[in-house]
């Protein structure tokens, strides 16, 4: 019932293109100093996303539910910010990469205020509290 809301799937795409992100933001920081590594990011939410997609659930083994939605039109980009590029042509800056992943945790934590606000409302009309 909750995927008809789009509500329920616009969070849950915020949800995943965070999870995306993040483990992007995880790979930049272990190859902080590997030479010639450029840092790579999402393209932002807003731009990614598609309203016509659908989240699909499958199962992976009994009594348990995955989301396998990857995030639409979500494109890796290589990013190089002026000056930050170290003379072994390593992009990665950990201090950017610390800004980007506060980010993402506010990104991830909106998504789940939004779902867990929409589901209140929704057992609210519902008459159970």
């Amino acid at each position: 019932m909750t995927q008809t809301v789009n509500v329920f799937q616009l969070a849950s795409q915020l949800a995943a293109h965070a999870t995306k992100r993040q483990s992007l933001i995880a790979l930049n920081v272990a190859n902080a100093d590997t030479p010639g590594y450029k840092a790579r990011d999402l393209t932002p939410f807003a731009d990614s996303f598609n309203s016509d997609s659908t989240m699909s659930l499958r199962t992976t083994r009994p009594g348990h539910l995955q989301s396998s939605f990857q995030p639409q039109n979500a494109e890796v980009v290589t990013e190089s910010n002026f000056g930050a590029e170290s003379p072994n042509g390593n992009s990665v800056s950990l201090e950017d990469q610390m800004v980007r992943a506060s980010e993402v945790r506010m990104q991830h934590d909106l998504a789940m205020g939004i779902y867990a606000k929409s589901l209140q409302i929704l057992r609210t009309s519902m008459g159970r509290s």
